[in-house]
C-alpha cells in the first residue's frame, strides 16, 4: 500500500492545519466521578451541543480528481495518517445475512490494490462475516476520517484469496493478533472472561513453540470495487460528493465519474 509516496494533498486540495482541540484536559474530579456527574440530559440536547464539522476542513477538487477511484483512496489515506488521524485504517464491512438481513463490523484494513481498485482485508472464515461472504460475496466498506470530515463508500464483490496468500498475511501481523486468531472461536458465546484467558495462555505457548503456526480458516479477501463515492464535508453544508461507477470487468480502469448533490 502506497501510504508513504509523495504528495500527501490531492490535486487542487487545500488543507489547513487543524486547530488545537478546544476540549479541557484531565480533570482531577474524575477520580470520583460519581460526585460531580452532570445531571442526564435528552439525547438531542446532547447532540446539538457538538454540532459535526464545526471546524477548519480541507477542500477537495473533484474535476481534479484522478480518472480511477484507487490512486485517490491512497491519498486521502496518506493525508490521513500525515494529519495523525486516530486509527485511519479502521474501516467499517457491511454484509448480508442468511436472511438478508446486513450485518455491519469494524476491522483492519490491510492493503489497496490501487490499480485494480480492491481493498484487502482479513477474517476467519468460520466467523459471522466469513460465513456470509461465504454464501454471498459482496460487501460494501466504509471509512471516516473525523479530523478531516472524509468519507469514503466503498460496493462490490469479494473474493477470497489462496491460503498461501493468507498464511504470508497472518505472519505479518503483531504476536498479540496472531494469539488472538489462535484463540479463534470468534463470537460464540463465552462463560467468563477468565476462560478467554486460559485459552489465550494456550494459545500464546503454541506460538511460542511453533512461531510459524497459522490459524486455522484465517482468510484473507479482496473487495472488488464496482463503486466508489467519496464525500468531503464542509461546515456550511456544502458537502462534495464524487461518485465512481466500473464501466468494465473488474481490475481493468475504466471508470465513470459523476458529481453528486450533496
Amino acid at each position: 500500500m502506497a501510504a508513504d509516496e509523495e504528495g500527501l494533498t490531492g490535486p487542487g486540495e487545500v488543507w489547513p492545519a487543524p486547530e488545537p482541540d478546544p476540549r479541557p484536559g484531565p480533570d482531577v474530579r474524575a477520580e470520583h466521578p460519581a460526585e460531580h456527574r452532570p445531571e442526564p440530559r435528552s439525547v438531542p440536547e446532547l447532540l446539538l451541543g457538538r454540532p459535526p464539522m464545526a471546524r477548519p476542513l480541507p477542500s477537495f477538487d473533484a474535476e481534479s480528481a484522478p480518472a480511477e477511484p484507487g490512486p485517490l483512496f491512497v491519498d486521502w489515506l496518506a493525508t490521513a495518517l500525515a494529519a495523525g488521524v486516530p486509527d485511519p485504517q479502521v474501516v467499517t464491512l457491511s454484509t448480508v445475512d442468511a436472511d438478508g438481513l446486513p450485518d455491519a463490523r469494524v476491522l483492519v484494513l490491510r492493503d489497496v490494490d490501487a490499480s485494480g481498485t480492491g481493498w484487502v482485508f482479513s477474517a476467519a472464515a468460520d466467523s459471522p462475516k466469513g460465513r456470509q461472504l461465504a454464501d454471498h460475496p459482496a460487501a460494501a466498506l466504509t471509512v471516516y476520517w473525523p479530523q478531516l470530515g472524509r468519507q469514503v463508500r466503498v460496493r462490490g464483490t469479494v473474493e477470497r484469496a489462496a491460503d498461501l496468500v493468507a498464511a504470508a498475511e497472518f505472519a505479518t501481523r503483531s504476536p498479540a493478533a496472531r494469539v488472538g486468531a489462535l484463540v479463534g472461536r470468534q463470537s460464540e458465546p463465552l462463560g467468563s472472561l477468565t476462560e478467554y484467558d486460559e485459552a489465550v495462555a494456550v494459545a500464546r505457548r503454541r506460538l511460542e513453540a511453533t512461531p510459524d503456526a497459522v490459524a486455522a480458516g484465517h482468510a484473507v479477501y479482496t473487495l472488488w470495487a464496482h463503486e466508489v463515492e467519496y464525500w468531503q464535508g464542509d461546515a456550511d453544508r456544502r458537502h462534495v460528493r464524487l461518485r465512481y461507477t466500473r464501466t468494465g470487468p473488474v481490475r481493468t480502469p475504466e471508470w465513470s465519474r459523476t458529481l453528486l448533490w450533496p
